[in-house]
């Protein structure tokens, strides 16, 4: 089994912990702004720590940093930042299952983009592959009243999207920052595009909340025994993932991650106790099913 696989199963198992471990915040008294921030914040300095020991283990300069790079990382950080914002406010719309479900549509997102930004074509199987997708998401957008009472659009449908979509393209921006850094070693390169993304987002997020939501900072570095479990396995996860980017190509990166539905399925059944209705169920299986396809025949 290739490496890049089996980093990709180890990132989507401690994203689906670190998820797990942010919900509860919820229920802290933390907004959904200060939920976000905690995913950054003990990031950051564990991500600089990282650096500097291999910087040390490979007796290596500091990589050199290009604009093109920082254009790289910024979209790729700006876009999980918001991404994160509308997971965590997912989370109070439906279960954890589906609401992670719904950012699975990410992998369909990107092969659009792929085709549009990159001029990727996408094949007639892949195509197929998309519209499975799209009908998994239908169905896991249905209200429990049924759709003659409610609204295909709703509320817990735009966030899952729009977070699908940015965790797109945060995957192309990491994965184009992972290839501008010049050293042989995947695992340094992944690490210095994690250490200078997520503090970014941590800087970015401080200011955001200083701003927009004055005390919020406070009330997470007071809760950090808390909040630290998410920021240490945020940065795991984040590392399994730029180490794959920094290996293959994102589309068949975060297609394999999709095996943290799985993760979240079971999460949310042994640890929640929520139980996926027969709709959810068979809109999670279409889903999986196009994440199979996609791997396999696009």
């Amino acid at each position: 089994m290739e490496l890049w696989v089996l980093v990709t199963l180890a990132a989507a198992a401690v994203q689906t912990l670190r998820f797990m471990l942010q919900k509860r915040l919820k229920g802290l008294g933390l907004s959904t702004g200060g939920a976000t921030f905690s995913r950054f914040l003990f990031a950051a300095p564990l991500a600089s720590i990282g650096l500097a020991a291999l910087l040390l283990w490979h007796d290596a300069p500091f990589p050199a940093l290009s604009v093109r790079f920082w254009a790289f990382a910024v979209a790729g950080g700006l876009a999980q930042i918001v991404a994160t914002f509308c997971t965590v406010a997912l989370f109070s719309e439906r279960s954890f299952a589906v609401g992670i479900a719904f950012t699975k549509t990410e992998t369909v997102q990107v092969a659009v983009f792929s085709a549009l930004v990159l001029g990727e074509a996408v094949s007639a199987p892949g195509l197929a592959a998309i519209l499975t997708g799209t009908l998994g998401v239908l169905l896991l957008s249905r209200p429990p009243q049924g759709w003659r009472q409610g609204k295909i659009l709703n509320r817990a449908t735009l966030l899952g999207i729009a977070a699908g979509a940015l965790f797109g393209v945060s995957a192309i921006g990491y994965r184009g920052a992972t290839l501008e850094i010049a050293h042989p070693d995947p695992l340094l390169r992944a690490t210095a595009a994690l250490a200078m993304v997520t503090l970014f987002q941590a800087l970015a997020m401080g200011l955001w909340l200083r701003l927009r939501e004055p005390g919020e900072v406070t009330r997470v570095a007071r809760k950090w025994q808390a909040t630290a479990p998410v920021g240490v396995t945020g940065v795991l996860g984040s590392l399994g993932w730029f180490t794959a980017f920094a290996l293959q190509n994102a589309a068949y990166v975060r297609s394999l991650g999709q095996v943290e539905l799985i993760f979240s399925i079971l999460a949310s059944a042994l640890v929640f106790r929520e139980k996926p209705g027969r709709w959810e169920i068979a809109g999670m299986a279409l889903l999986a099913l196009s994440i199979v396809a996609l791997v396999w025949l696009a």
